[in-house]
C-alpha cells in the first residue's frame, strides 16, 4: 500500500498544481462588473407661493364706471350731484364735477357754470359754448355719475328704514318694496306720504291687491313715507 501511495504521490502533487492554477487562471480572466452610480434625484417642482407679495388690481365695475341710471334728457341737476364731463380730445377739461350749492359747477379756465335745474342734454350745451374760446369745435358728453340732489325717505316700521336717492322714477310700492317691505306690526292700511307738510294716504293693503292703484304715485325729491 505504501508503495502504491509512494508511486502515485507525483502525480497527486501535478494534479493539484493544474488545479490550482487554473483556477487562478479563471478568477483573473472573469471581468468585475463596475458598480452602478446612483441616479441623480429628479429636481423638485417649485411649489406656487400661495400668497403672493404683488396681486393684480382689481378692475372698477362696469356699473360704477356707466354712473347713475338717470334718463339724461329728463333729469334735473341739482347740489350734491357729481357730473361726469368728457371732452373729446381735452383731458384737462375731462374729469368729475361736483355740483354747488347755488347749482353751480367750476370748469377749469372757464370758471364757475350755472347747470343747476338743467339736463345733462343741456348742460352738454352749456358746456361746450363755455370751452369755445380754449378749444375748436369742442364735442361734450356730460353724465350724471352720482345723484346727491334727489332723495326721499322711509320712516317707521319698514324692514329697512332710512334714507334713499331718487335716481329714476319710484313709486310709492316700489320704494317699499326697494327698503324690504314691511315690518309684521306695520299697519297696512296708515301709510302716509309726508310733502311740504301734507299729508298724502296709502293703503298698502289695497294696492298690493290691484285696488285703488291711483293712490300709488310717484316719489318727488324731499318725501317722507310713514309707516306706523
Amino acid at each position: 500500500m505504501n508503495r502504491f501511495l509512494y508511486r502515485r504521490a507525483p502525480y497527486l502533487v501535478s494534479a493539484c498544481v493544474l488545479s490550482h492554477f487554473s483556477f487562478t487562471l479563471s478568477a483573473q480572466e472573469t471581468p468585475v462588473q463596475p458598480a452602478t452610480p446612483p441616479s441623480a434625484p429628479a429636481p423638485a417642482t417649485p411649489t406656487p407661493n400661495p400668497n403672493p407679495s404683488t396681486t393684480t388690481p382689481a378692475k372698477p365695475s362696469a356699473a360704477s364706471a356707466a354712473g347713475a341710471p338717470v334718463d339724461s334728457s329728463k333729469y334735473k341737476i341739482g347740489p350734491g350731484d357729481v357730473l361726469k364731463i368728457r371732452v373729446w380730445g381735452e383731458d384737462a377739461f375731462s374729469d368729475l364735477y361736483a355740483v354747488h350749492e347755488d347749482g353751480r359747477i367750476t370748469v377749469l379756465l372757464v370758471g364757475d357754470l350755472d347747470v343747476g335745474g338743467k339736463t345733462p342734454i343741456e348742460t352738454q350745451g352749456i358746456v361746450a359754448d363755455a370751452l369755445k374760446k380754449y378749444v375748436q369745435k369742442p364735442l361734450v358728453t356730460v353724465t350724471v355719475q352720482l345723484v346727491g340732489s334727489k332723495r326721499y325717505f322711509l320712516d317707521g316700521l319698514a324692514n329697512r328704514p332710512g334714507e334713499y336717492t331718487l335716481e329714476v322714477p319710484t313709486t310709492i310700492l316700489e320704494a317699499i318694496s326697494k327698503a324690504g317691505g314691511l315690518n309684521e306690526f306695520a299697519n297696512q292700511k296708515k301709510i302716509y306720504v309726508l310733502r311740504e307738510g301734507k299729508q298724502i294716504r296709502f293703503n298698502y293693503h289695497d294696492v298690493i291687491r290691484g285696488k285703488n292703484m291711483d293712490q300709488n304715485i310717484l316719489l318727488q325729491n324731499g318725501d317722507h313715507i310713514v309707516v306706523r
